[in-house]
C-alpha cells in the first residue's frame, strides 16, 4: 500500500484524476504509482486518495522543461509577452464571474474572468493554460 502522509491544511489536495491531468499521465498510471508507493497520498475520512500538489513537483518539472520549446509557437499569435504556462488547479463560477487558479511551478496565480469565458473554454482542473499578464490584468488562455 502507498505511503500516506498528513498534509498541511493550507496545501492544495487533488483527486488522482486531477493529478493525472496536471502532469499529463493517465488515471491508471497515477493509480499504479499510488499503489506501488511511488506517489504519496493523504487519506480522506472516507479512505480515498488525495495528492498534495507538492508531491507532483518532480513530475511538473519534467513537463515544464518540455513546454517552452513547443509553446512559443502558439504565443506568437498573442501580443502579450508575459505568459506564464501552468496547470489549472481550481475553477469556481459564481454568477457572472469565475475565479481560475493556475499552478505555475511552486507558485499560484489567480485570475477573475467571466463565467462565460470559463464555459466557452471549458476550463477545468488539470488543463494546461497560460496566464497572460498585461499591467494589472490577467487573462487565461486554454492550451
Amino acid at each position: 500500500m502507498a505511503p500516506r502522509t498528513p498534509a498541511p491544511r493550507t496545501q492544495s489536495l487533488l483527486t488522482p484524476r486531477q493529478a493525472a491531468g496536471m502532469i499529463n499521465v493517465s488515471y491508471p498510471t497515477i493509480k499504479q504509482w499510488i499503489l506501488s508507493g511511488k506517489l504519496a497520498t493523504t487519506p480522506t475520512p472516507g479512505g480515498h486518495h488525495r495528492i498534495a500538489v507538492s508531491a507532483l513537483k518532480p513530475f511538473l518539472k519534467r513537463e515544464q522543461e518540455a513546454a517552452p520549446a513547443r509553446s512559443r509557437e502558439r504565443y506568437r499569435k498573442v501580443s502579450g509577452r508575459n505568459q506564464l504556462v501552468g496547470k489549472v488547479l481550481d475553477v469556481k463560477i459564481d454568477g457572472l464571474m469565475a475565479k481560475v487558479v493556475l499552478a505555475i511551478g511552486d507558485q499560484r496565480i489567480t485570475s477573475i474572468i467571466t463565467s462565460d469565458a470559463v464555459r466557452e473554454m471549458q476550463l477545468k482542473p488539470g488543463d494546461t493554460a497560460a496566464a497572460l499578464v498585461k499591467s494589472t490584468d490577467v487573462m487565461i488562455e486554454l492550451l
